[in-house]
C-alpha cells in the first residue's frame, strides 16, 4: 500500500486521480472525445477530471512538487485590553493566492470542520487544542506554530489544495468567513459523492489490499515513534543552546563586575597594587565577548528550533493524521459496512424462513429488502473508496519521507555553523587575555595542567 510496487496495474501518465477531482472555479477545457464521459461535475474543474490513462490510484508527485505548491505564514497579531491578552489573530499569508487576511483560532475550528465533513478519507492533520485558562505566550507562541504547520499541510495537499474552501479560507476578505465556508460546503455532500470513480474503486485496488493496509499502518506507527524520540533529542539540544547562552552572558557580566570591583586594596596588599589593576581592566572589558558568544548560542538554538524542531513537527503532524484516518475507516466507513452486513444477513435468514413456511412477501417487506441491498451496496462502496484513499494517502505519506534530509541537513549545518562562528569569538577572545598571563618579565605564561607541572591531580 505504500507506492507503485504493491499495484499490479501499469504505470499512472498524469497525477492522481484524487487530484484530478478538485478545482470548483475553473473554466471547462475544450471538448475531448476521448475524455467527454467523464466530464459531467458540479463543483469541481471539468479540465482536472479527464480520465488518466493507466491507474489513477498511483501518484506521481515529489517532495519538491507539493513543497512548491503554496507557502503560507501565519503571524500573531495581538490585542491587548488592560493588563491580559484577550484574544488573538493571526494573518495568514499565501505566496500562492498573493493574499494577507486576518483570522482567529474559531475560524480555523470551522475550516477545519467543513474540510473533514469534505474529505472524511483524507489525512485532515489535527489542529492545536483550544487556550486554557492562564495560556501564557509560550502557549500561544506555540499554538501559532501549530496553526502554520496545520494549514502548510493543507495547502500542499493535492485535493484540499485544488478546493474552493482553502481558497476562500486563504483568500476571502469579508467580515464573516466562518458563513462564507460553511455556505460553501452545504449540499455540496463528500468527496464519495463527488468523486466520479467512487463506483470503480475496487477496481483500482490490488486483491491482497488488506493485507498492504495492515502492514503500512504498522509501519507509519513506527516511524512515527521514532520521529516523536527524535524531535524530543532535537527540542533537548536546541534548548541546551538556548541555556548555553544564558549562562555564558551571566560569565561574562560576573566578569565585568569583577573587573568593575571597588573595594579598596588593604595596604598588606599593596605590592600587587598594578597586577590587581591591570586584571581588573582586562576581565571588565571580556563581557562584551560573553556577550556575543552567547548571542551566536542562542542564534544556534533558535535556528535548530526553527529549521529541525519544526520540520520533525510538521512530519508529526502528518503522521498522526494518516493514524488518525485508519482510525476513521476501521471505526467509521468500515464499522458501518460490517454492521450493515450483519443486519442484511438477519433479514435473509428471516425471509428464508418465511419462504420454507410459504409465507407470501409482503410488498412492505419486499421495499424494506431493496432499501437494505442499497445500502449494504453504497456501504461497500464507501469502504472501497476509503481503502482507495488511504492507498494514496499512504503513498502522499511516503512522498514526505525525503523530508528527513532536509531535516538532517538543517541539523548539521546549524551544528557547523554555529561551531564555526564560536570557534571565531573564542579564537579572537585569546588574545585578549594576555595580560592575565604576564609574568614577572612580562612574558606570556598561560596557566599549565597539573600533570605538566607534575603535580598529582589527587
Amino acid at each position: 500500500m505504500t507506492g507503485r510496487a504493491m499495484d499490479p496495474l501499469p504505470s499512472p501518465a498524469v497525477a492522481a486521480a484524487a487530484e484530478a477531482e478538485a478545482d470548483e472555479e475553473a473554466d471547462p477545457p475544450a471538448t475531448d472525445p476521448r475524455t467527454s464521459q467523464v466530464t459531467e461535475r458540479r463543483d469541481l474543474d471539468p479540465g482536472r477530471m479527464q480520465m488518466p490513462q493507466g491507474n489513477p490510484l498511483l501518484l506521481s508527485y515529489t517532495l519538491q512538487e507539493l513543497l512548491a505548491r503554496d507557502t503560507v505564514q501565519v503571524e500573531l497579531i495581538p490585542e491587548k485590553k488592560g493588563l491580559f491578552l484577550k484574544h488573538v489573530e493571526y494573518e495568514v499569508s499565501s505566496q500562492r493566492f498573493k493574499s494577507s487576511v486576518y483570522r482567529r483560532y474559531n475560524d480555523f475550528v470551522v475550516f477545519h470542520e467543513v474540510l473533514l465533513h469534505k474529505f472524511p478519507y483524507r489525512m485532515v492533520p489535527a489542529l492545536p487544542p483550544k487556550r486554557v485558562l492562564g495560556a501564557d505566550r509560550e502557549f500561544i507562541e506555540g499554538r501559532r506554530r501549530a496553526l502554520k504547520r496545520f494549514i502548510n499541510l493543507v495547502a500542499r495537499h493535492p485535493p484540499f489544495s485544488e478546493d474552493v474552501l482553502l481558497k476562500l479560507f486563504l483568500s476571502f476578505s469579508g467580515s464573516d468567513v466562518q458563513h462564507k465556508l460553511k455556505e460553501a460546503a452545504q449540499g455540496v455532500g463528500d468527496e464519495f459523492t463527488n468523486c466520479k470513480l467512487a463506483a470503480r474503486a475496487k477496481d483500482f485496488l490490488p486483491a491482497d489490499i488488506q493485507t498492504q493496509f495492515a502492514m503500512s499502518r504498522e509501519l507509519i506507527r513506527n516511524v512515527y515513534n521514532s520521529f516523536y524520540k527524535l524531535r524530543d533529542r532535537a527540542e533537548r539540544i536546541a534548548s541546551r543552546a538556548i541555556d548555553n547562552a544564558a549562562d555564558l552572558l551571566i560569565f561574562g557580566k560576573e566578569l565585568s563586575a569583577l573587573g568593575s570591583d571597588t573595594t579598596p586594596l588593604p595596604s598588606w596588599a599593596a605590592l600587587h597594587l598594578s597586577t590587581w589593576g591591570s586584571l581588573k581592566q582586562a576581565l571588565k572589558g571580556l563581557s562584551v565577548e560573553f556577550a556575543l558568544l552567547a548571542d551566536k548560542a542562542a542564534q544556534q538554538g533558535k535556528k535548530e528550533e526553527n529549521d529541525v524542531v519544526e520540520k520533525l513537527n510538521l512530519f508529526l503532524d502528518l503522521l498522526q493524521s494518516y493514524k488518525d484516518l485508519c482510525e476513521r475507516h476501521e471505526k467509521g466507513v468500515l464499522h458501518k459496512h460490517q454492521r450493515a452486513l450483519h443486519k442484511y444477513g438477519l433479514m435473509k435468514r428471516q425471509m428464508m424462513s418465511a419462504a420454507h413456511s410459504r409465507e407470501p412477501e409482503s410488498v412492505e417487506q419486499l421495499e424494506s429488502r431493496i432499501v437494505e441491498e442499497n445500502v449494504i451496496q453504497t456501504m461497500e462502496l464507501r469502504n472501497y473508496f476509503s481503502l482507495y484513499c488511504l492507498h494514496q494517502e499512504t503513498q502522499l505519506v511516503h512522498v514526505y519521507l525525503p523530508l528527513t534530509s532536509h531535516i538532517l541537513g538543517a541539523f548539521v549545518n546549524s551544528q557547523i555553523q554555529g561551531h564555526k562562528e564560536m570557534s571565531k569569538v573564542w579564537n579572537d577572545l585569546k588574545p585578549k587575555l594576555s595580560c592575565l598571563f604576564a609574568g614577572p618579565h612580562s612574558v606570556l605564561t598561560p596557566p599549565r595542567s597539573p600533570q605538566e607541572d607534575g603535580v598529582c591531580p589527587h
